[in-house]
């Protein structure tokens, strides 16, 4: 028995009915399958990337000791990365656009992963730095994407709380590198612990590839011709003539540079008297990260309930809060000032950076590349400004800055940015 070919007008309709629901498509529904996959995808590419990114940070003494290098230079293994991503973010939401979110985020985790377990063995100190900025431009297509990716998937309803997950396995990832790479170089060496973090880092790159499913919110440029919101150069304009989009990439930039000095500088204030802390007990500040994890998925929920701005506006005062605590003399209280301002910080972030996705109205690859450039260069600038503050007045200087920009970042976010009406 022979199936009949569907007439010419038959196909039309069809055509037509697949691009009416095309057009309807509104996400993944909190609860269905498609939407826990896609979750849980975005999570372990939060882990694979942020993971190789800092796991050099918890042995760089040893990397020091090894090389002959000083520890600045050491240090330079962690900003040739972050460097590489900065760079690489934008070139990235180019080639998401072009080829899809799914395969251009498993394209950047893949072939970083690679690289970094490669990374750990060049034979010179320069080839390492080398091999680190690449291992940076090629992982950075995981934060340029995946909130864009996130966005036009998810529910628009639950898109906050979605970016909130992802940013909880950004912290996840940030603790395992320093965690793992450092007891494994103990027992062997520096390369091997760093190797081993790579390693960890392909698992689950691969979780990612198997799970997130296929993007229904978005059609890449390759199956469509030339792109309805233009050239790159005009997606990236559009975005930075938004005063919300401006004011947003203003929160990554200060908030994101008081959060990497408070955990650049409170180190050396462990280390010295009052506290006079051993090494090996002062790198166990970044479990205050699991704060990070916990409070960057809260604040996605809180937010579905409150509105995104209340709960940025708590989460900066929260962060100011808790770097204020750090400036007592009592260890307890230092540490637990140092959780509360991760909790704060992170809760912040995870907001800010999905609603970039949510307000762009073209270009939302660009958007949420420009956030995370804006990110990383605070992460830079105001990193290396903490030093300043803390070689002129010591842990107060590094305190008062962060507190400062942490009411810079409020008064932004208040003057300029929409209140949203709340949820039941």
């Amino acid at each position: 028995m022979s199936c009949p070919l569907p007439s010419v007008g038959a196909m039309s309709l069809d055509t037509s009915a697949a691009a009416a629901r095309e057009q309807v498509w509104t996400g993944h529904a909190k609860g269905s399958a498609a939407y826990g996959r896609l979750i849980a995808a975005l999570f372990f590419a939060g882990v694979a990337t942020f993971a190789q990114l800092y796991s050099p940070q918890a042995v760089l003494p040893l990397i020091s000791a090894d090389l002959g290098v000083g520890a600045a230079a050491a240090a330079l293994t962690i900003s040739a990365s972050t460097v590489g991503l900065a760079i690489g973010v934008i070139p990235w939401s180019t080639v998401a656009d072009r080829i899809g979110r799914v395969r251009a985020i498993s394209w950047s985790v893949t072939t970083a992963t690679v690289i970094g377990m490669l990374v750990p063995f060049a034979p010179t100190y320069e080839m390492l730095l080398a091999g680190r900025f690449l291992e940076g431009v090629l992982v950075g297509g995981v934060p340029a994407i995946a909130v864009a990716y996130l966005t036009e998937e998810i529910d628009r309803g639950h898109a906050a709380r979605a970016a909130g997950t992802f940013v909880a396995g950004t912290t996840v990832g940030g603790l395992l590198g320093r965690l793992v790479s450092s007891p494994v170089a103990e027992a062997t060496t520096w390369r091997v612990g760093v190797f081993a973090v790579a390693a960890m880092c392909g698992l689950a790159a691969l979780c990612f590839v198997r799970l997130a499913p296929e993007p229904r919110g978005f059609v890449p440029a390759n199956r469509r011709g030339a792109n309805p919101e233009g050239g790159l150069v005009h997606r990236l304009v559009a975005n930075l003539r938004s005063g919300r989009q401006l004011v947003l990439y203003a929160q990554a930039f200060l908030l994101m540079g008081g959060f990497v000095a408070l955990y650049n500088f409170l180190g050396f204030r462990l280390a010295r008297p009052p506290f006079g802390l051993a090494p090996s007990l002062v790198s166990l500040v970044f479990l205050a990260y699991l704060a990070g994890t916990w409070s960057s998925s809260r604040a996605g929920a809180e937010a579905v309930r409150f509105g995104r701005k209340r709960v940025l506006l708590a989460s900066i005062a929260v962060m100011a809060i808790g770097v204020a605590i750090t400036l007592s003399d009592n260890i307890i209280a230092v540490l637990v000032g140092l959780v509360v301002a991760t909790a704060g910080f992170f809760g912040a972030h995870s907001i800010a950076a999905g609603w970039t996705g949510q307000l762009a109205s073209v270009g939302k690859a660009q958007a949420s590349s420009l956030y995370n450039l804006s990110y990383y260069t605070g992460s830079s600038v105001i990193g290396w400004l903490g030093g300043v503050a803390f070689d002129a007045r010591g842990w107060i200087g590094v305190a008062g800055t962060i507190i400062a920009l942490t009411a810079l970042a409020a008064g932004l976010a208040a003057f300029a940015l929409p209140a949203q009406p709340r949820r039941a």
